[in-house]
Order: C-alpha cells, then structure tokens, then sequence
C-alpha cells in the first residue's frame, strides 16, 4: 500500500513539474512546425543561459487598456523562473513581452522584438495567407527575443531564424534619408546655388 502512494505521488509529482515544460503556455494559432521550432529554440536558450522563454499565442480579447501582465500572472505559479513570455494576441492587434523580474527587461530591446512580428502582419504583398503570417510572426518574433537574450548573455544559438528585417530596414532608411536629400537639392538648394552664380555673373 504504502508503495503504490509513493508511486502516485511520484506520478503527480512528474505530470505536475511537467505541465508547463514545454516552453508553449498557450496557442490557439501555431501550426505544428512553428511549434517545433518554437520548442527547439526556447530548449536551446534555457540550456545556455538559464533563461526559460515562453509563449502565449492567443484569441482571447485583449482590448486597449487590459493588462498584459496580469493576462500572464493566470499563468505564473507553473512557470519556471526567470523567464520571459512573449505574448502574440492578434485579435486585439497587441503583442506582449513580460519579464519575470525588472531585470531581464535589460536583455532585450522590445521594439525590436514587437517589430519582428509587426513587420510580417503588415506585409500586404508577401502572398501569405492571414494564418501563415501570423505563425512566421510568431516564430520570427520569438527567435529575436531568444537571440537578443543570447546575446547579452555573451552566447550564440543555433536553432534561431536570421531576422533580415533589420538590415532591409536600414536600407529603407537610407534610401529614405538619400530620397530627402534629393528634394531638399532639387527645390532648396538648386534654387540658392542658381541665384548665387547668376549674382556672382
């Protein structure tokens, strides 16, 4: 008798601590391989830097003013700390990053992350399906934040997606800053420079 408890409590003791292992909270939009790689990648993070990542990938209605953290505290007593949680909500169009202490804010740069995702949703020409663009969103984003975390840490993982956003966004801005360069010569400066050389002549 007394061994079959133990052996029920060692079975609540393992179905309990493994509740939230997988590094998923909540998905109610993620296909199978964004899963995955979701997965492998917070796995990779947790094991060099000690940093658990997780993910909420949610419908629930999260309107403007509903806070994010206490949407994740439902959560917190089965979480690992410390930890991050990336929440993706689409159906309020809002996207959440909640450390579990003011620290870990430190290790990452939240526009960036929130931007990682923002960039392919708002892609109207990319010819991804709604669905398709919210999982390459949600992967996308993930990946940032588990490199940036990486990163500040002083290591690298292998498991994460090279985010060529930002180097496509510096181009745009270059190509923006030269755009306005060109119309400030060619309304402002044209004119001055002609005015100078006929007074000079």
């Amino acid at each position: 008798m007394i061994k079959t408890y133990a052996r029920l409590a060692l079975l609540v003791l393992v179905f309990s601590s493994s509740l939230f292992a997988t590094p998923i909270i909540k998905d109610e939009l993620l296909k199978p391989k964004a899963k995955e790689q979701i997965i492998t990648m917070a796995d990779e993070l947790k094991q060099k830097t000690g940093i658990n990542g997780y993910l909420i990938a949610t419908n629930d209605a999260l309107p403007r003013g509903t806070s994010m953290v206490e949407y994740a505290k439902k959560f917190e007593e089965n979480l690992n700390k410390p930890y991050i949680i990336f929440i993706f909500a689409p159906h309020n169009q809002r996207i959440g990053i909640i450390p579990s202490s003011p620290e870990l804010s430190s290790l990452y740069n939240e526009a960036d992350v929130k931007d990682a995702a923002i960039n392919v949703v708002r892609d109207e020409y990319d010819g991804n399906s709604v669905e398709d663009k919210y999982n390459i969103a949600v992967v996308q984003a993930f990946s940032e934040l588990a490199d940036e975390v990486a990163k500040a840490k002083g290591v690298q993982l292998t498991t994460t997606i090279p985010n060529e956003t930002h180097w496509i966004v510096n181009i745009l801005r270059v190509i923006i800053y030269i755009g306005a360069i060109a119309v400030l010569w060619i309304f402002i400066g044209q004119p001055i420079f002609r005015r100078i050389k006929s007074g000079k002549q």
